[in-house]
């Protein structure tokens, strides 16, 4: 039996309870069947139904934030120390399942078992994380003033609500659940309809860890019901969200009546700098890498090559010839650099710009073509003779996809690499150490990587500017937002107070 054969084996087992029952919202610690009946979630591997998935609307919605809302004090006041015992059972619960998260989430989003094997892991860092810093997470400061003691604390906002993507689907809804939950906060969550299975995953294993019902409840369904109900709901008091900007700045309106709190991480259009003086060798691993993996779908991929016009033939053609060899296949095989894009209607959008690079007058020169007759399969694809002002180059594709641009002079890079409506992320590769000051100093991202490929830290801010976002996430950031700051002066003496009405 071959590694591929395994892991299908292994996965038939993990989802024959789904073919059976469904995914059900998780409502107050209760599995509850959809007010709008079900949908079905397909797998893009070869189109074959996964299995019925409760459909949520505003009534599944409406339980959710009740039930997050009658959850919340018992949440609050737990001591913090009994919070992250439950936050690194739920993490220890992640790593005993890794296996099946991952087999799952390659079934149901496309991606490569290569990098899905990894991402249930990070999911479980991400709790192990934040479990420690659940005891600190409402430290606050000791300012004094001539009169008074000042003391600032933090507490958590209330239920909120978390809407996450279907690229990564386990990992990003872990980094946004796990540090509102050791804020505090109880959480509705609404994933994404195209990738359901690991999001019931999560509660499962955050409610055999221990967790309160109604602490984490789960609603499928769709954003302009489900999606729309949670951002417009007054209990829900903020909105944790990812996915395209266009649906960000919907989100922004939804909530406007209840003046909900926002934390917006967007879509990207992210340029990889090369300089003549940089490690070309590791410079060109790493372009590849941030573009391909993933399958090209994720917001800090670096879908433009901005590369010095002196380097430019020899590196483009090196790039042509890696990109030509990558292996895209199924994605249960271990083998598999690039699996099939998520849906049909995804599928359609990365492949009409094969054709729109044509008629803009760029060059197809790898890729640019479907593979196979079933599923969702494109070549990695690579686009030269570009210029900025192409679709190619403005618009994001979101997948396996990267536009070559030539430039000059460093500031003909700079201005390029901003003259676009996203600021999420920047690479730049040089060996100048004066000429990476000037560059990221000027340079309109959110985060940027010199001399490397996107490697998370989880202390650090994590998001973007202009069109990519509003608000971080990581570190003490999450808590910023998920916590209200509070301020308590203590009088240190009788001091003078103005007297009104007196005789």
């Amino acid at each position: 039996m071959t590694a591929l054969d395994d892991n299908i084996a292994k996965l038939d087992g993990y989802l024959a309870r789904f073919r059976d029952t469904g995914i059900l919202n998780r409502i107050a610690g209760q599995d509850v069947a959809g007010s709008a009946g079900t949908f079905q979630s397909t797998s893009p591997v070869d189109t074959s139904v996964i299995c019925d998935v409760a459909h949520g609307t505003t009534e599944d919605i409406d339980a959710a934030a009740k039930a997050a809302h009658a959850a919340f004090a018992e949440w609050r006041d737990m001591p913090a120390t009994q919070r992250r015992k439950v936050l690194i059972g739920i993490a220890e619960g992640i790593e005993a399942r890794a296996e099946e998260i991952a087999l799952c989430e390659c079934w149901d989003t496309g991606q490569a078992y290569k990098f899905m094997s990894k991402a249930a892991l990070r999911g479980a860092e991400n709790f192990r994380y934040f479990a420690d810093q659940v005891v600190q997470a409402r430290d606050g400061q000791h300012l004094k003033s001539p009169t008074l003691m000042n003391v600032t604390t933090r507490v958590p906002i209330g239920p909120v609500g978390v809407i996450t993507p279907w690229n990564t689907p386990f990992m990003l809804s872990t980094w946004k659940i796990a540090p509102a939950l050791a804020a505090g906060c109880t959480v509705v969550h609404k994933p994404a309809e195209a990738s359901p299975l690991t999001a019931r995953l999560l509660v499962e294993i955050a409610e055999e860890a221990g967790l309160p019902p109604g602490v984490l409840n789960t609603v499928n369904g769709f954003g302009e019901g489900a999606g729309k109900a949670l951002c417009e709901h007054p209990l829900i008091k903020a909105i944790a969200f990812v996915g395209e900007s266009r649906t960000g700045s919907l989100i922004t309106k939804q909530g406007a009546d209840t003046l909900k709190r926002n934390h917006l991480e967007l879509g990207g259009k992210n340029p990889v700098i090369v300089f003549d003086d940089a490690d070309l060798d590791r410079a060109l691993d790493a372009v590849i890498f941030m573009i391909y993996s993933i399958n090209g779908e994720r917001c800090t991929s670096s879908s433009r090559l901005l590369v010095q016009d002196t380097i430019r033939e020899e590196f483009e053609a090196k790039l042509v010839e890696r990109v030509n060899n990558i292996k895209v296949g199924h994605p249960l095989d271990p083998a598999t650099e690039i699996g099939p894009l998520v849906t049909e209607e995804h599928f359609n959008k990365v492949t009409s710009y094969f054709d729109i690079a044509k008629e803009d007058g760029a060059t197809v020169a790898a890729g640019g073509v479907t593979v196979g007759d079933a599923g969702y399969f494109v070549r990695p694809t690579l686009f030269t003779n570009a210029n900025n002002q192409m679709r190619i180059a403005q618009e994001e594709i979101f997948g396996p996809v990267l536009t070559s641009i030539p430039f000059s002079t460093e500031e003909e890079a700079l201005q390029i690499a901003n003259d676009i409506p996203y600021g999420l992320t920047g690479y730049v590769w040089t060996n100048d150490l004066t000429r990476a000051l000037r560059f990221t100093d000027k340079l309109e991202a959110g985060m940027i990587w010199v001399n490397s490929e996107n490697v998370r830290h989880l202390p650090t801010p994590f998001g973007g500017v202009k069109a990519s976002g509003i608000g971080r996430d990581g570190g003490d950031w999450s808590f910023e937002f998920y916590m209200e700051q509070k301020n308590i002066g203590f009088a240190t003496g009788q001091h003078k107070i103005t007297k009104l009405g007196a005789l």
